[in-house]
């Protein structure tokens, strides 16, 4: 890479800044900058006017640093000893003249009320402020950032349209306000924080309603399908809010109100008690859609290390209304999320797919861009499977894990259970599998073992449970 020219300009107010200058200079030569400075160019006898002007109208120097104090600034104003007697201060007429681009304001003094000394011509601009010790070093890494033209943001390369804006009529949940307010509420730490999320979560339950099927035309497992597609960048915003939540503010109020949010998600996944007549793919898209955000949301959970909350939602019971389909029962596990799709199977066979889960197929697309590795949510589907295990005893846990369909990729314990070999570590994440230590685990990984406990197949393929625990390891170093 070339050395990029700079020239700086700067006022003589007094020796120890002209030294100050001399130091940014050398700084600035030492990072790879071809910094022209009066001090080591500006030869006896050579006109100092001509000098500065040449340097900042030569077309090879591509930067000009303007250091500004406050005699720079009263000078560049012509308000003290008129603009042509300091010899290296840029006047309004010089700047106008030139690509405006080419300079940057460096402070290098603030006033008593701690605003920099800045030229009028220049005030509307961005600055680089090297007047605090504290903050000298990330500025100057600004400073070269400007000058070499690599910016700490980059804009993104252009892509296409989503698919799920391309065509057609397009809903909208409404909950951009409330996003955003939570969002801004949870990073700030405000009081108001837990009415925010709650607000949000009221407002996506109560606008799910729009992703509901009612009419249709052509195959219905490509409905499903559009909806699933449609419904995307509202899951990727509640993948952010989640996220700041675990970040910022997982407190026992906001994951209480998260339950609720879930549970209240729960009628969706069967028929309304106004319709007596429907099938039972009629809310596969609701099925797929809540089974995604419960994936994510303990996921999240886990990988900020948040055990204890993502526990609370797997041991809390979540109530099921009256007119259940669910029988007698009115409380359900965390299991009530993940139930299948016939509309899947259709698809299928219908496309001669041969796939051995079209369901986990679109996980994997989907999370692609969500911020998400989609390895964490397979780790996150073991941890349900193998929880929903201790939690029932029958001869299925009552948790399929599709995403394990992917398993073959991977032939090791997965990160949690690998970290495990800690004892402090598996402490930590005990709670997910509702264990007290690792030998609770045994009768479980028998079970399967023996075939007492059913195991799912994924098509001719299985999975070894020992193996993504690392049963043999957990728990061997202090």
């Amino acid at each position: 890479m070339t050395a990029p020219k700079l020239f700086i300009s700067y006022s003589w107010s007094n020796p120890e800044h002209e030294q100050w200058v001399v130091d940014l200079a050398t700084e600035l030569r030492e990072s790879g900058v071809d910094v022209i400075l009066d001090k080591w160019d500006l030869k006896e006898g050579n006109d100092a006017v001509a000098f500065m002007e040449q340097m900042v109208t030569n077309s090879e120097i591509k930067k000009v640093v303007i250091v500004s104090d406050e005699i720079y600034a009263s000078k560049a104003d012509g308000r003290s000893g008129g603009v042509g007697t300091e010899t290296q201060i840029i006047s309004k007429e010089v700047y106008d003249n030139q690509a405006q681009d080419k300079f940057v304001a460096v402070i290098s003094e603030k006033d008593d009320d701690d605003k920099p000394f800045l030229p009028t011509f220049y005030k509307s601009r961005i600055y680089i402020d090297l007047s605090e010790a504290d903050k000298y070093s990330e500025n100057f890494d600004r400073l070269l950032r400007w000058i070499f033209d690599k910016p700490l943001y980059v804009k993104p390369r252009l892509g296409s349209t989503p698919s799920f804006l391309s065509e057609g009529e397009h809903i909208s949940l409404g909950t951009m306000a409330t996003f955003k307010r939570c969002v801004e509420s949870l990073r700030n730490g405000k009081s108001y924080s837990a009415g925010a999320f709650d607000e949000y979560c009221n407002v996506f339950a109560s606008n799910f309603e729009q992703f509901r099927i009612v009419k249709y035309e052509g195959e219905f497992d490509d409905v499903v399908v559009k909806s699933i597609e449609e419904f995307l960048p509202f899951r990727n915003e509640a993948i952010q809010l989640f996220t700041t939540v675990a970040q910022y503010s997982p407190t026992p109020e906001i994951m209480q109100r998260a339950h609720r949010f879930f549970e209240s998600l729960i009628p969706y996944m069967q028929r309304p008690a106004h319709v007596s007549q429907w099938d039972d793919w009629d809310f596969d898209n609701f099925k797929f859609l809540i089974h995604e955000l419960f994936l994510y949301v303990v996921t999240i959970l886990i990988k900020h290390e948040r055990f204890q909350q993502a526990n609370e939602l797997l041991s809390k019971q979540y109530y099921l209304p009256g007119n259940s389909d669910y029988g007698r029962d009115v409380m359900a596990s965390f299991i009530v999320f993940c139930e299948s799709m016939r509309s899947m199977d259709h698809r299928n066979q219908r496309l001669k797919l041969n796939s051995l889960s079209v369901r986990a197929n679109i996980l994997e697309q989907r999370s692609k861009g969500s911020g998400v590795e989609f390895r964490d949510l397979m780790q996150t589907d073991f941890v349900l499977f193998m929880r929903a295990g201790q939690d029932n005893k029958d001869s299925f846990s009552g948790w399929w894990p599709d995403t394990l369909v992917y398993i073959g990729r991977f032939h090791s314990a997965f990160e949690i259970f690998a970290r495990s070999v800690s004892r402090s570590y598996f402490d930590k994440i005990k709670c997910l599998l509702a264990i007290d230590k690792v030998s609770d685990l045994s009768e479980q990984l028998e079970g399967y073992k023996a075939d007492s406990r059913r195991l799912p197949r994924l098509g001719l393929r299985s999975f070894s449970p020992s193996t993504l625990l690392g049963f043999d390891q957990l728990c061997k170093k202090a």
